[in-house]
């Protein structure tokens, strides 16, 4: 409870001491409990604020630092601006004691990164302002004890990733601002921690796809919008948001939308595809709540081939807003006005003229477009999708920095394919029965970042293909039809950071293969039929992050193959057949791992030692839908934010009653159930009563937790201070 307004008042009325508290370049409102250090040149935050404060202004400084406890002194603080200070650095602890505190603004300062514990004790606050900072990386659990926050502003910083789980502990949030990063990559667990969110702003980043993975876990967001980001495609079914109602999409880079990319999104009403590169929509699947489309800034081909989605405007009752582009009779025309016999089909694209002055065509020389494509000089794209071309197209203007080639029967690549397309940056040959890559097929395109082969007959690479785009980063080639991963192929790709190789049938990662790949941070290989990984296998990657084994044939975990990757945060082993868990398995990984994933694998034996090494710095472990009875010791697992234990068949015993303390002392939502004895079978492990008849229960009972509270509080048992339970694992598991 804050003071009460009589002890203000008498604050007030004793005046004079209050004043004499009031730090020199500052003005101290004490009625109102207002104290404002505009503009100053404070290089520490100022020791005699007066203790009753409870709205500080001190915009304008020059903090640098904030230090552990730096506003211990006034603990009724519930306002507090620190914007345009210069702050860099937040120690952990900097806001200890400010547990009123309800409105923070860091806005405007040089912050790089939040620490785990940079925003710990501030328990009440509900807005939390970073907009405007050079914040590149959040470590996950920064935000876990901001258990009240309702507004999260991280507009304007630098950040490319938002790893999984990175916004645990924020239940009650309701609007989080990413705009105006460089965000292009997504967890797909990034959201997972968010039930209360209802808007979501990610416009302005560097999104090439709607990350539709990240998105279906905001079950509960209404407002989303990811407007001028170089999405070029919504696919099918793309966005499950079961209740989205407005969606933003403009000034973005689309050139198709599937028919049923919104289906998953029944209660969608508002879909702005302003400023885009559509000819045309078809009629949309599954939005019969839909009210509006907006349109207008787009080159709509009023042809025939508009008339489906017209009439389905018109059956649907969605009010369009846009206008006719072409043929040049309906230029200009709105939507609303057309009518069916007029949308006709015609070749529009006429002939250069050959009378032209030689500065006239080399001037339309740099704005040609090949004839079946779709060139944009205001976005410097080009797009010749779904055009059935057997060749690729040449004569695409020199500025070009996104090419969709998508759904076209190239079957191969030949040498410089793309001549004098030096500023590309992202290619996508999706879909293209391309079976070859031959050796100089990229040559020149020496800005190229992301090249997409998704979807291909690719059995084979060589390392040429990529000679000329050194700066390649992030190499897509899911769904093709490799059975090993192409050993040397990388050799020419020193700035590659993200290697996707899923849905395969790659049958194993062999020594040399990803030789020369010494940059990657994230590999991807679910979906294979791997059963074996070489222990050098990995031993070029040693900046690895993130490791995605998840459905393959593994049998047993590749230990051998983890050692030498220092930097390795998550590993996934989820739907692998392995039964047996032996001795010290992660051991190599133990200083970085944090996020490990080890569901639906069949295990029915952990060993005691399993999780040797491992301790404070796991945050998420997956370890539902096994056969095993019990789990290993992991008491030490303080920094848990996330443990399933779902659909794993405990036996409720004495055994296990050391796993029901720790359990209750972590306050989290695990979902483990009794699988056995009969009278427990199906009851919570929390809940069961079959553990009062154990030796030592009554001894505990006095520290066990209320078996309703479960909401989810990360990191309970390091907050309170209380030694972790003792081990739970028996060797006869």
């Amino acid at each position: 409870m804050g003071p009460s307004w009589g002890l203000l008042l008498l604050a007030a009325a004793l005046g004079v001491t209050a004043a004499a508290r009031c730090p020199a370049p500052c003005v101290c409102d004490n009625l109102r409990a207002h104290v404002l250090c505009l503009n100053g040149s404070l290089t520490a935050i100022p020791d005699t604020i007066p203790e009753l404060t409870r709205e500080l202004d001190l915009r304008g400084n020059s903090f640098t630092v904030i230090p552990a406890g730096a506003f211990l002194a006034i603990p009724y603080l519930t306002h507090l601006d620190l914007q345009r200070c210069k702050v860099e650095r937040l120690e952990e602890g900097a806001f200890r004691g400010l547990g009123r505190l309800v409105y923070l603004n860091l806005a405007s300062n040089g912050i790089v990164l939040l620490y785990q514990e940079s925003l710990d004790g501030l328990f009440s606050l509900q807005q939390l302002i970073l907009e405007g900072n050079r914040i590149e990386e959040i470590q996950p659990g920064a935000f876990g004890h901001l258990g009240s926050l309702t507004v999260l502003d991280l507009r304007a910083n630098a950040l490319v990733y938002l790893p999984d789980m990175v916004f645990q502990g924020l239940q009650v949030l309701r609007w989080l601002r990413l705009s105006h990063n460089a965000l292009h990559v997504l967890g797909s667990e990034a959201f997972a921690a968010l039930p209360a969110l209802r808007r979501l702003s990610l416009d302005h980043n560097e999104l090439q796809a709607l990350p539709g993975e990240a998105l279906a876990r905001l079950d509960g967001a209404t407002w989303l919008d990811l407007g001028h980001n170089p999405i070029t495609y919504v696919a099918e079914e793309a966005l499950a948001m079961a209740s989205l109602r407005h969606l933003f999409l403009d000034h973005a880079s689309l050139q198709d939308v599937a028919p049923d990319a919104f289906a998953r999104s029944p209660q969608l009403r508002i879909l702005d595809l302003r400023e885009n590169q559509l000819q045309g929509l078809p009629p949309l699947a599954g939005v019969g709540g839909l009210v509006k489309v907006t349109l207008d800034g787009n080159p709509l081909l009023c042809s025939c081939f508009l008339r489906p989605f017209h009439k389905w405007l018109a059956r649907a009752r969605v009010q369009a807003e846009g206008a006719c582009a072409a043929p040049p009779t309906l230029r200009g025309r709105s939507l609303d006005s057309l009518k069916s016999l007029e949308m006709r089909c015609s070749r529009l694209r006429p002939p250069p003229s050959p009378t032209a002055p030689p500065e006239q065509s080399r001037a339309a020389g740099s704005r040609q477009c090949p004839q079946g494509c779709i060139c944009s000089p205001d976005f410097h794209h080009g797009s010749c999708e779904n055009g059935n071309l057997q060749e690729i197209p040449r004569d695409f203007p020199e500025d070009t920095r996104l090419l969709d080639l998508r759904r076209n029967p190239f079957r191969t690549v030949p040498p410089d394919a793309f001549p004098g397309l030096k500023e590309l940056v992202s290619l996508h040959l999706q879909r293209c029965s391309i079976r070859v890559l031959h050796p100089g097929a990229l040559r020149g395109l020496e800005s190229l970042v992301y090249l997409y082969l998704t979807d291909n007959h690719l059995s084979t690479l060589a390392a040429a293909a990529f000679e000329g785009a050194p700066q390649l980063a992030y190499l897509d080639l899911d769904h093709n039809a490799f059975t090993h991963v192409p050993a040397g192929t990388f050799q020419l790709l020193p700035n590659l950071i993200s290697l996707h190789l899923q849905h395969n049938t790659i049958r194993e990662l062999a020594e040399g293969d990803l030789a020369g790949a010494r940059g990657l941070r994230w590999l991807y290989l679910a979906g294979n039929a791997i059963r074996h990984i070489a222990p050098a296998a990995l031993a070029p990657t040693k900046m690895l992050e993130k490791l995605q084994l998840e459905g393959n044939h593994l049998l047993e975990v590749p230990t051998a193959a983890l050692w030498g990757l220092p930097a390795l945060s998550e590993l996934k082993l989820s739907r692998n057949p392995i039964k047996h868990m032996g001795d010290s398995v992660f051991l190599p990984v133990a200083s970085s791992l944090q996020h490990l994933y080890l569901d639906n694998m069949g295990l029915e034996w952990i060993s005691p030692h399993a999780f040797t090494g491992l301790g404070p710095k796991i945050r998420s472990l997956y370890l539902e839908s096994n056969k095993m009875s019990n789990i290993p010791d992991m008491s030490n697992f303080t920094g848990l934010e996330i443990l399933n234990l779902r659909d794993v068949p405990f036996h409720c015993d004495c055994q296990l009653l050391p796993l029901r303390r720790w359990i209750n002392k972590l306050n989290l939502h695990v979902g483990a159930t009794c699988g056995s004895p009969e009278e427990a079978k199906g009851v919570k492990v929390k809940l069961s009563t079959t553990f009062q008849t154990c030796p030592g229960w009554g001894q505990g009972k006095a520290g066990e937790t209320n078996p309703n509270k479960t909401k989810v509080a990360s990191k309970s048992s390091k907050r309170s201070g209380k030694s972790p339970a003792r081990g739970f694992s028996k060797s006869t598991a």
